[in-house]
């Protein structure tokens, strides 16, 4: 089978996400097209014109596929009007995240714009594909509401079928190869900590500030390391953390490469998060994987991962987004708890490589069928 798969804004997971359809499913004949992740808001809003007429694209949209898988940062809608021969073939349109559950935040430029760019090409597409249910969820719940405030000529409604055929398929994770390392190095006395998410304002870094200000006020001995992509803005919060808890850190900043990173994952006892912004948790997960006890806000999808309903797996502490050094608390009680009682990580198998690449050709399959 012929596939174009296209990552309109091709960001580390993305990437990751992509390359392992491509290798893991190799019986197929892939083309990948990407543009580099920066320039967020234009990304999503001019990948349709950048594909269709830089020449270095042309001789890959000019071939006869069956399938076309793209990212939902793609615009199908304009791809489709430039690229007429794209327009009879099956569309996937996979979710990594959604712009309906973004937080707040005084920098976003044009949010209701790369809505509408998102809304367009879900309707567009044959089948909407989603790495959580929460994510999922919020994008319709977050779609319907958009459309429930435009003037006229519109309806709910219209998502229906689409939500209808919409699928949940997590971006999988290479637990083979995680297994190598896991329990490579046992517990200490010190907690080992890991905090391995985007440097940007939507995971938290002023909620990883107050816990670790929490952590020294309670004088609990424990490092951590700081991993994660930056770009070019960066928070001031790395700053102050840098300086004032530099004799903790292990680590601070992008790992030196993919072997190291996971060798800083399957050094650590806990994987902390801060965020405000998750819909997979992929960084979680691969930590978890390597034997890492989750340490997680109740918020986001982090109760689909590891729900506090399941009273024996108490890997979640309570969100306040109100009160920062209240939640830092609650945070640090768990970190206590989870230490005190020795508590394991989770079995997260379900998001092993050669389970989820079925569920793919599974998808594949229905999708031309």
């Amino acid at each position: 089978m012929r596939i174009l798969l296209i990552s309109a804004y091709e960001a580390s997971s993305h990437k990751a996400w992509a390359h392992t359809l491509m290798k893991g499913l190799s019986q197929h004949d892939w083309e990948y097209l990407s543009l580099p992740a920066r320039h967020f808001a234009w990304r999503i809003r001019g990948n349709a014109m950048s594909f269709a007429f830089d020449p270095k694209f042309k001789s890959i949209l000019e071939k006869s596929y069956d399938l076309v898988v793209a990212t939902s940062m793609t615009d199908c809608v304009g791809l489709k009007a430039f690229c007429p021969d794209l327009q009879n073939i099956p569309w996937i349109l996979y979710f990594h995240e959604n712009q309906f559950a973004y937080p707040a935040s005084d920098k976003q430029q044009g949010l209701i714009e790369m809505q509408m760019v998102t809304l367009y090409s879900a309707l567009a597409a044959d089948c909407c594909v989603f790495n959580s249910q929460f994510n999922k969820a919020s994008f319709f719940a977050g779609a319907r509401a958009l459309l429930k405030k435009l003037p006229d000529y519109v309806s709910p409604d219209w998502l229906n079928n689409t939500e209808d055929k919409a699928q949940v398929l997590p971006v999988p994770l290479d637990i083979a190869h995680c297994a190598e390392l896991k329990g490579a190095t046992g517990r200490s006395g010190r907690v080992r900590l890991v905090w391995s998410a985007r440097w940007e304002f939507d995971k938290g870094p002023d909620r990883l500030l107050a816990i670790l200000e929490e952590l020294e006020r309670r004088q609990i001995d424990y490092d951590i390391a700081i991993l994660g992509e930056q770009f070019r803005s960066i928070p001031k919060e790395f700053d102050l953390i840098h300086a004032k808890f530099a004799h903790r850190i292990r680590q601070f900043g992008y790992a030196p490469s993919r072997a190291d990173y996971l060798d800083f994952l399957a050094s650590s006892d806990l994987v902390l998060s801060t965020a405000l912004h998750e819909f997979q948790g992929l960084a979680v997960l691969e930590a978890v994987a390597l034997g890492c006890v989750p340490v997680l806000p109740n918020r986001q999808v982090y109760p689909e991962l590891f729900g506090d309903q399941r009273n024996d797996m108490p890997y979640l502490y309570q969100s306040d987004l109100k009160d920062i050094h209240h939640e830092a608390k609650q945070a640090v009680d768990l970190i206590q708890s989870v230490v005190a009682n020795d508590v394991k990580a989770p079995d997260v198998s379900q998001y092993q490589v050669e389970y989820l690449l079925a569920k793919y050709e599974e998808l594949i399959r229905q999708s031309i069928s």
